[in-house]
């Protein structure tokens, strides 16, 4: 069997690609409004995006930022957006909804649906397989790891204040990113599989999309008044 071919490991192509996505972010979010949740996630985003920069950039970073800003420029230009991102966009000035939901929303819409098309768009433009972006694809989940934390520690009310019966708790308990992280991978190989069978992988895709959709809406039912 021939042997597929290997991507650039954070040659300086990727690292341009990542310097202009972060220009893109900062843009965005000194343009989003204060009190927005697609602003909560992004400024969570940003935050850790800036940080990570020290970290060696993958071929997956630019791609997986691009289909988020992508989601939002469509919501901007009243475009249709992934039905993964939509309820976020449809909720965004919700009094109701916590800024821990947004941004865990934000964050599940990101893995479990940006995150697989991502790495199909890497292997496509690198001529690989995934199996020779796995590294890589791990390298991401510690960014991932980064991110959720810095949700957690930010944005959510200390010990004192999350009692038992807020219902926030029981949300930030049933979300595990390890789990998202997993399914990300398997729904990437499979679309990868189905490349072959365009009309397939597109439904593959679309039911994947509305799935995680349904999720993230689930994410942001109104907790408060």
């Amino acid at each position: 069997m021939a042997q597929s071919a290997q991507p650039a490991q954070g040659g300086p192509d990727t690292g341009d690609a990542v310097d202009a996505t972060v220009v893109r972010m900062r843009d965005l979010a000194a343009a989003l409004p204060e009190r927005d949740g697609i602003a909560v996630f992004h400024r969570v985003y940003l935050a850790v995006t800036e940080a990570a920069r020290r970290w060696p950039a993958t071929t997956l970073d630019a791609p997986l930022a691009g289909r988020y800003l992508a989601a939002v420029d469509a919501a901007a230009d009243a475009r249709r957006t992934p039905a993964c991102w939509r309820p976020v966009l449809q909720f965004r000035r919700h009094p109701g909804v916590r800024p821990a939901q947004f941004a865990l929303a934000g964050l599940h819409a990101h893995i479990g649906h940006d995150l697989a098309l991502a790495v199909v768009d890497a292997c496509r433009a690198a001529r690989c397989e995934p199996a020779d972006l796995e590294g890589e694809f791990d390298r991401v989940g510690d960014f991932l790891l980064a991110l959720e934390e810095r949700v957690r520690e930010d944005l959510t009310p200390g010990p004192e204040l999350l009692r038992i019966t807020d219902p926030l708790t029981h949300l930030l308990g049933s979300w595990d990113l390890e789990r998202a992280r997993e399914a990300s991978w398997s729904a990437a190989r499979a679309l990868w599989a189905l490349r072959r069978l365009p009309d397939v992988a597109e439904e593959f895709a679309r039911r994947l999309d509305a799935a995680v959709g349904f999720d993230c809406r689930m994410m942001l039912t109104p907790l408060s008044g």
